[in-house]
């Protein structure tokens, strides 16, 4: 059977398919496909895993209306014995209830011995909770802060756009807490605060998201978290441990001047805790996120999971608690699915993304017997120097790795026999670097420096560190050379550390293991991520994505100077804001809600309690409303219309001063908001020419990195599409290569690229440069595209695959002339090439011509003018060579061509 996650997903694939319709909040289909490149349909921003993990997010606020967890199951499931057997509902507990699924539930709810009895106690607790919490189950790489900063301002964003003053159906979050487990993750969680929204929301969202957004950090000794109480479009992220509802380790220095002398420690630590707690009570609409939220599972559950799930319910009560989002890298407990599970991204998945570096083999396990763990060490030693010796990140970073020990005496037995092996291999001692519980502060503060490209240290030994949290990218190898006998899953969180990705990596990690630790390994791999994963199947999986790092070569590239079509639309000049008040009218909603009472009066003579004094009473109960000045305001701030107008058409209107909030509810067509859009909503489309300056490179979107390189990460799916900075030799006049490597969308683009290089060194030194312009499809990143419209009249962004420019003429001010070449597939070829010769834009159905008759429009535009001259060429990839003569003949023109012209 399918489990949740299984089910929600293929109705979330319907929605994407459909478009992401949402008649009722429109606004987030315009955010889901931002994050999308229009033509390409490539993710600008967002890894595969958070964007189905934000869409399953948005359907289930949205379509579903954010149910309960057992809610999802009742509508998922439509038969009870699927629904039992999805909950994994033992059967003699359902037919012990005679197999009535209703008093099942209600025995699950309320009887202690039945949940005892069959082991009903993950089942309760998705049953009994009082708000929505759902579990998003993503493998350490994906993204889980960066989804959860995504969540919060697509949230943030719609609460600003659908404000409850005019949407009173509206329940957005307007606050959201973050938990985190220990201080190691709440630092990985500063990543917050650092990720590019303006990626993630439209500009007109991001430009009133950014400056309302408060993001706070708890901090050890406050006694306060230091947000306004009742605020709105706050991020605090604190330790559970700092705010839920117990005692915490408090120093006694922080007691001075807060309470009365007689107050007891336990006192003191426990009003600090509810303090910060009921600050955090007093923010409206708010969303709680626990990150990492297996922490709350397995051998402690019973105690960890109460305690978060407390103070979890102490703000439910206390504040309009929208949901709980929990994440963390396993849907898994007890070699079951969590029933909160709504999606779940692999281990295998990542490797398969490039998320996380693949094993290939690597996962190497060694039997020895007593007494020999000194050869094993020296064997993993020798092994990993043999591999990863030269090996650096794109960074310089050298690769790194390191061992796990249970106990500190195993570490300060076997770091002599690490050190010994280091200088036989010609390598200094001073690679080692120790972190356990009894580091120097300098031991600590190099453990902390390790991403650092200049960081010496390559071997790194630990007891009881470098686990949950721990990101190195440039460790590529662990091993766990003494047996593990914890309870928790550290063999699997110490050994798959080495596993996160980094961009232009092609090199495999390595776990070394004994054993002993390998069957561990393998049990604990079935427990977290089901039975299909196991180290057989990680050895064998293979990347099907791969990411790198371009860096750019060329800073200094001479812009196009051209003449381009700029479409302009004004609101029409007329008289529709001067009749605004004779046009609106009241809307015909109602405004009163109707409610039916009857009284009763104490019976004590009667088993029922209660007796009748009547007959039903019918109250009519006015609807609540706003002020006029504050719906004038907002009316006028999202039609962007004269305040004074606005104002003036709703006080004839309402001259009592007083609005009801029905009459603005956009849901209704006779709302005020849709007669201000029927009336006013009325623009004047023009086109104009002007002469444009378009940079091929924008600098200033490139990262610089710590040698001062300017680079960016990509994904690519095959190497074959990869194209290397050629030699001096292959290219001696250094054509192209303006960021390096170039990784073509094909072979062919590939194919058509080498050629027109291989040409350049023996023709006539007329060409001044070539570049590869497919490449990048974001306006961030180059001003060289070309605006098309589809067949429903949408706007599109064109980005040609390459442009070839000629130098100027002799004695000429005016620039040289530019080839445009785009390379497509000739699947549609004869569709494409019919509606072209057709010459009717109008009629023309296909993406590539109508592509080609917008770029055919640039090219009319530039014949004559002081820019660049202008050419297109459209070659399909079974026109052979692909290298044309008409590619030649613009490069060195014939005899007769030049003199004519």
């Amino acid at each position: 059977m399918s489990h949740l996650y299984q089910l929600l997903a293929e109705e979330v694939t319907g929605w994407r398919d459909a478009g992401y319709p949402c008649p009722d909040y429109p606004v987030i289909t315009e955010i889901l496909e931002y994050q999308f490149d229009p033509d390409s349909q490539d993710l600008l921003f967002l890894r595969s895993p958070q964007m189905v993990a934000l869409e399953t997010y948005w359907y289930l606020r949205l379509i579903k209306k954010t149910p309960h967890i057992s809610q999802l199951y009742d509508q998922l499931y439509k038969r009870k014995v699927e629904r039992v057997e999805a909950l994994d509902i033992p059967q003699p507990a359902f037919y012990a209830v005679d197999a009535e699924y209703d008093a099942l539930i209600q025995r699950i709810k309320t009887d202690d011995s039945f949940v005892t009895k069959y082991k009903l106690q993950t089942v309760r607790e998705t049953l009994t909770l009082n708000y929505p919490s759902y579990i998003f189950a993503l493998t350490m790489g994906a993204g889980k802060t960066i989804l959860i900063g995504t969540i919060i301002a697509t949230e943030f964003a719609m609460a600003m756009e659908y404000p409850r003053a005019n949407y009173p159906d509206a329940n957005f979050v307007e606050n959201a807490l973050v938990f985190a487990p220990g201080t190691t993750i709440i630092q990985s969680l500063h990543e917050l605060s650092e990720i590019p929204y303006d990626r993630i929301l439209p500009l007109r969202l991001y430009n009133e998201f950014a400056p309302n957004l408060k993001i706070t950090f708890t901090r050890t000794g406050e006694k306060d978290v230091p947000v306004i109480a009742g605020s709105s479009f706050n991020i605090v992220v604190t330790n559970t441990e700092k705010i839920r509802i117990q005692k915490e380790n408090i120093l006694k220095s922080q007691f001075k001047g807060i309470f009365a002398p007689l107050a007891t420690e336990d006192e003191v630590k426990k009003e600090i805790a509810n303090r910060r707690l009921q600050t955090i009570a007093s923010l409206p609409h708010l969303a709680v996120f626990s990150d990492e939220a297996h922490h709350t599972y397995g051998s402690e559950v019973e105690k960890d999971l109460k305690k978060v799930r407390k103070t979890i319910d102490y703000l439910a009560e206390k504040t309009n608690l929208i949901e709980v989002v929990n994440t963390t890298g396993t849907p898994f407990y007890n070699k079951q699915v969590l029933k909160d599970v709504v999606i779940w991204y692999g281990l295998a998945e990542g490797i398969k993304d490039g998320i996380l570096k693949e094993m290939r083999d690597g996962i190497q396990s060694y039997l020895f017997g007593k007494g020999e763990v000194r050869a094993f060490v020296t064997e993993t030693i020798r092994d990993f120097f043999l591999h990863y010796k030269e090996v650096r990140l794109a960074d310089g970073s050298r690769a790194k790795m390191a061992f796990y020990f249970p106990k500190t005496e195993d570490l300060e037995e076997l770091r002599p026999v690490i050190e010994q092996e280091l200088v036989r291999l010609g390598l200094d001692s001073s690679l080692v670097l120790r972190n356990t519980s009894a580091s120097t502060k300098n031991e600590i503060d190099a453990f902390n420096r390790l991403n650092d490209p200049l960081s010496p240290h390559r071997v790194i030994l630990l007891v009881a560190k470098g686990t949950e949290g721990w990101n190195c990218p440039s460790l590529f190898a662990c091993a766990l050379v003494r047996k593990f006998t914890t309870s928790n899953n550290f063999v699997l969180q110490a050994s798959t550390r080495c596993l996160r990705q980094t961009p232009g990596n092609i090199m495999p990690a390595r776990i070394y293991i004994s054993v002993d630790n390998r069957a561990t390994l393998d049990n604990q791999l079935k427990d977290t991520y089901g039975e299909r994963v196991t180290i057989a199947e990680l050895n064998k999986t293979t990347a099907e994505t791969k990411r790198l790092k371009v860096k750019l070569r060329k800073q200094k590239i001479e812009p196009l100077y051209i003449t381009v079509p700029i479409t302009k639309v004004t609101r029409k000049h007329g008289t529709q804001l001067t009749t605004l008040a004779m046009s609106l009218h009241k809307p015909s909603i109602a405004t009163t809600i109707t409610l039916e009472v009857t009284k009763s009066s104490l019976d004590l003579t009667s088993n029922l309690g209660l007796k009748s004094a009547g007959l039903p009473q019918i109250i009519q109960q006015q609807a609540d409303t706003i002020a006029l000045e504050s719906a004038a305001v907002e009316l006028a701030a999202l039609y962007r219309l004269d305040l004074m107008t606005i104002h003036r058409a709703l006080a004839q209107l309402y001259p009592e001063g007083e609005i009801p909030l029905a009459h603005l509810n956009q849901a209704h067509e006779d709302s005020l908001p849709r007669q201000i859009e029927r009336i006013s909503c009325h623009y004047d489309q023009t086109t104009e020419y002007v002469e444009a300056t378009l940079a091929l490179i924008r600098l200033e979107s490139w990262k610089q990195n710590s040698t001062g390189e300017y680079e960016l990460e990509v994904a690519f799916k095959g190497a074959d599409y990869v194209s290397q900075l050629r030699s001096i030799e292959d290219n001696p006049k250094d054509f192209g290569y303006h960021y390096a490597p170039y990784i073509f969308s094909s072979t062919h683009e590939r194919t058509f690229y080498e050629q027109l290089l291989n040409h350049l060194k023996f023709s006539l030194d007329e060409v001044e440069d070539v570049f590869f312009t497919g490449g990048f499809t974001d306006t961030r990143y180059t001003d060289f595209y070309i605006e098309y419209l589809d067949t429903d009249g949408a706007a599109h962004k064109y980005f040609p695959d390459f442009i070839i420019r000629k130098k100027p003429q002799p004695n000429s001010t005016q620039p040289g002339p530019c080839l445009i070449v785009e390379i497509k597939e000739s699947r549609n070829k004869a569709a494409v090439v019919a509606e072209i010769q057709a010459n009717d834009e109008a009629k023309a159905n296909t993406v590539e011509a109508r592509k080609a008759y917008a770029a055919m429009r640039w090219v009319n535009l530039n014949q004559q003018g002081k820019g660049n001259h202008l050419d297109y060429l459209l070659i399909f990839d079974d026109e052979l060579p692909l290298f044309s003569a008409k590619v030649i003949d613009f490069i060195n023109p014939p005899i007769e061509e030049v003199q004519n012209g």
